[in-house]
């Protein structure tokens, strides 16, 4: 499993039409998109950063993935509406840490 995760600031005001018109079509165009599931759209509420909103989703693994950032629909979503009104991103991937991992890489 993979668990990809977006934190981004709109060129928008937070609350504004064009920043719900991106969010709207963020989650209509993503979550049409095959192997992606349990997609979240969150809004920033702490003050320890400036990033105002995110996404998460999960992918079954690296294939899925990598199929979803390879879609058209994806690669036209980045292209056509993300590079022109997003003001700053920041992308984290994650996978599951097991028990093992996690016991030699505290030196156990």
């Amino acid at each position: 499993m993979i668990r990809h995760t977006v934190v981004f600031t709109l060129k928008h005001p937070p609350h504004s039409l064009e920043a719900k018109r991106f969010l709207h079509d963020a989650k209509k165009i993503l979550t049409g998109i095959k192997g992606v599931t349990h997609f979240e759209q969150l809004r920033q509420v702490s003050p320890k950063n400036d990033y105002q909103f995110g996404f998460s989703m999960e992918f079954a693994d690296q294939a899925a993935y990598t199929r979803y950032n390879e879609h058209p629909d994806h690669v036209a979503f980045v292209r056509d509406r993300r590079l022109p009104e997003v003001e700053k991103f920041l992308e984290i991937d994650y996978v599951p840490l097991g028990l093992a991992e996690i016991g030699s890489s505290a030196g156990v």
